[in-house]
């Protein structure tokens, strides 16, 4: 789709706009758009971004609520406001005077899954440290009061517990996930942008990396563009687009740029799941991810004059 819009003279931030706007339509792999990734109250919630390299502007949502379009409304932002990022219910209404219509985001597929966790003591969860035990029971969790020796038991049980479901969910691969696009357009101006539902199950009012500028994706037509996917809460720390795009304005390969990227977070969270897309101006492209059990290859899609069609690629992880 992305693709098409550039074929037929539609800018770059349109291209990015269409293509992760197709993503939300379709509910890519249940982790785009509305019906999947039910939070703890069983809502789903959308971030995107969209970012222009030429000028460098950015515009963002984040924990959207019952509107399906998150990155038409990031367009949005940009094109009507001197701001960067909306969050919550009023990036909501902010949609509505844009013309968006509110529409229920809940479907029958994240009524089950919302379901079936509750059924499962609400496990995995992104609690930690709190009564009653996370790892056990659905809350509603609270911080320890008074630690007693008893409880300082309790508490390394429970941290032991709560790595046990970080593995878990970091090998569920279908956890977290995200549309992530870099376009560089003939002239090599790079727009690039992001649009999931978050990660499932997540506490209300989270928000990861992909509607954070640098972190979820970064675009500057002077060097190129990268995009991000995986577990956002570790993966924004370390703002990878943005270092990315920086190691390919100093003349690093866009396949190197992304292994370096995945290395240094590697060394504070050897188990993360995570991947990176980069492109630089001359439209050479690459992609790094980190190896993990059942995450061993990452498939991106390139469609590119060269490439005749939209082609599926294929890196090892590292």
């Amino acid at each position: 789709t992305a693709w098409r819009v550039l074929a037929l003279g539609g800018s770059e931030l349109d291209a990015v706009e269409r293509g992760c706007g197709q993503c939300e339509i379709d509910q890519c792999d249940g982790s785009v758009g509305y019906g999947g990734s039910p939070d703890e109250s069983g809502e789903t919630t959308l971030d995107a971004m969209i970012m222009d390299g030429n000028t460098m502007e950015v515009g963002a949502v984040a924990d959207l609520r019952r509107v399906k379009n998150a990155i038409g409304v990031a367009r949005k932002v940009i094109e009507y406001t001197k701001h960067t990022l909306l969050v919550g219910e009023s990036a909501s209404l902010f949609a509505v005077r844009m013309g968006f219509p509110y529409e229920d985001l809940t479907t029958q597929k994240s009524l089950s899954l919302y379901s079936e966790w509750l059924n499962q003591s609400c496990q995995p969860n992104y609690w930690k440290n709190v009564v009653p035990d996370s790892s056990k029971s659905c809350g509603p969790y609270k911080r320890p009061g008074k630690v007693t020796c008893e409880e300082k038991e309790t508490i390394s049980q429970r941290s032991v517990h709560n790595h046990d479901t970080e593995t878990i969910s970091q090998r569920s691969v279908h956890n977290h996930d995200t549309i992530g696009m870099v376009v560089i357009g003939a002239s090599g101006t790079v727009a690039s942008g992001t649009s999931t539902n978050g990660a499932v199950h997540k506490i209300p009012g989270r928000v990861g990396d992909s509607p954070i500028a640098g972190a979820g994706s970064y675009a500057d037509s002077t060097a190129g563009g990268a995009a991000a996917t995986g577990d956002g809460d570790i993966m924004m720390r370390f703002l990878p687009s943005y270092q990315a795009v920086e190691y390919m304005r100093m003349g690093t390969d866009p396949t190197v740029a992304c292994q370096k990227v995945i290395s240094r977070i590697q060394k504070y969270a050897p188990k993360f799941f995570g991947a990176i897309i980069c492109a630089n101006t001359t439209g050479s492209y690459g992609a790094a991810c980190n190896k993990i059990p059942g995450f061993t290859q990452f498939h991106f899609m390139v469609s590119s004059p060269l490439l005749g069609e939209p082609t599926e690629k294929v890196v090892d992880c590292i």
